[in-house]
């Protein structure tokens, strides 16, 4: 039986971050994972989604670029070449974790980690000992027990990347992040689709003006909101609305986007408390077990990669490092990769009001930001939204609709993180032209002083 420093269990963007860290500060490091090295990130999730969407961009642009003085003829979309760079890609990335994993002087063992006890974990016939572990299994998509869930053509996420041709018709059950993602992208090459979504509205995390216009600008796409799923059939999907009319859509395929639920088979027999959303921890990342923590999807904080990754650093910071961190939730920004693009950060207008705050808000239109106008017309829907305590004058949240959103919105995290104030940010010199200029402006629309 071998011992190690520290011994983590599932090898996406928390796992392999956490091994990573760990064995660039010398210690002995063992990193298990069942299936690829990345995770759902790498493999099923952020990096072949985001593959796929861009060809998908790049393929509407072509169609659109005349305007701009670019005629391109006979534009087609190949699915196959579009799949094969998506695998490309993640295969160059599952090689670059290794090689990391290797630098780094990481064991990796590929097998199934069995859990023994607080200290020993089992895979295959052998058995490692842990003076630390982490779990790091992450989710898998949640299926409802809708009657047909099981049917061929019913495919969650995962599958869906994988499609050897595009469907004729797509309902995708679910208006999440993933759900829409999906939705922009099939329906920006062609296929039919259809959004069913039980709530009044897709998206709930994003400010409601902006999630309207999302919905607005995919122009292609049938939404029904308020509306339950009761059955799926082998060509069509039953569903009631929101005033109780029994109605059928028409599908070949049906994509299952209704949430995630976290990984935890066999972390039960370890007496760790665990909740309906996952592995009970506090804000080091501990569990109730004094040598366990628990980093990424698994513990049901934040289901976004960079969230745990950054997990994975309090972790190590906290168990070899120099400086003890906490976890904070508050500047943790988010981006939805469709068509239109959109990102935030912080609090929406929404949510502080419904914390008793009294805010400021601004909204201003990118087609006043002189690069967004100049690459993509006085017609392109684009919007930056600031929010702040009318008190103190501290930014609280920034919102963020249009292309280069997910490129910008990390600035919003470190004015949000440092708590600087309207005048703070003002003082901060923005390159020009950009699109970023756009959040400075927003802040001046509610602050005119120097």
């Amino acid at each position: 039986m071998e011992h190690f420093d520290l011994i983590v269990i599932g090898a996406g963007p928390g796992g392999y971050v956490a091994a990573e860290r760990a064995g660039a500060l010398g210690k002995k490091v063992l990193l298990i994972e069942k299936d690829q090295l990345g995770g759902v990130c790498t493999n099923w999730g952020c990096i072949p989604t985001k593959s796929l969407l861009n060809s998908a961009k790049l393929y509407k642009h072509a169609l659109e670029s005349e305007k701009m003085g670019v005629v391109a003829k006979a534009v087609t979309y190949d699915l196959p070449a579009a799949m094969a760079w998506k695998q490309e890609t993640i295969e160059t990335l599952r090689s670059g974790i290794a090689y990391l994993m290797k630098s780094n002087h990481v064991t990796v063992v590929m097998g199934e980690a069995a859990f023994v006890d607080a200290h020993h974990v089992q895979v295959g016939d052998s058995l490692y000992e842990g003076e630390h572990l982490i779990i790091a299994t992450g989710s898998s998509p949640a299926v409802p027990p809708i009657p047909g869930h099981d049917l061929p053509h019913v495919l969650t996420s995962n599958e869906i990347l994988s499609i050897g041709e595009l469907p004729e018709s797509l309902v995708v059950i679910g208006g999440g992040v993933i759900g829409i993602e999906f939705a922009s992208y099939f329906s920006s090459v062609g296929v039919k689709v259809t959004v069913i979504e039980m709530m009044d509205e897709i998206l709930p995390m994003m400010d409601g003006e902006f999630a309207k216009l999302v919905r607005r600008e995919m122009k292609e796409v049938d939404f029904h909101l308020g509306c339950r799923v009761t059955a799926i059939s082998a060509d069509g999907v039953s569903y009631t609305d929101a005033k109780g009319n029994a109605l059928q859509v028409a599908a070949a395929k049906v994509l299952l986007s209704v949430g995630r639920r976290p990984n935890v088979n066999g972390l039960d027999r370890l007496g760790m408390v665990i909740t309906r959303s996952g592995i009970e921890v506090d804000d080091r990342l501990r569990t109730n077990i004094p040598n366990i923590h628990a980093i990424g999807d698994v513990n049901g904080k934040s289901l976004l990669a960079h969230s745990a990754s950054r997990m994975a650093e309090v972790v190590i910071s906290n168990l070899y490092g120099t400086q003890k961190m906490r976890m904070r939730y508050h500047a943790i920004p988010w981006a939805v990769y469709g068509m239109p693009e959109a990102a935030g950060c912080g609090l929406t207008e929404q949510e502080a009001k419904k914390q008793g705050r009294e805010v400021l808000c601004a909204t201003t239109q990118m087609r006043a930001n002189g690069r967004f106008l100049a690459e993509h017309g006085k017609r392109a829907a684009g919007l930056c939204k600031v929010v702040v305590d009318a008190k103190t004058k501290a930014l609280l949240g920034v919102h963020l609709l249009g292309p280069y959103s997910s490129e910008m919105i990390h600035g919003a995290a470190v004015m949000i993180e440092s708590e600087l104030r309207i005048q703070d940010v003002k003082e901060i010199v923005f390159p020009h032209p950009s699109v970023s200029e756009i959040i400075k402006d927003t802040l001046f629309a509610i602050d005119h002083t120097l």
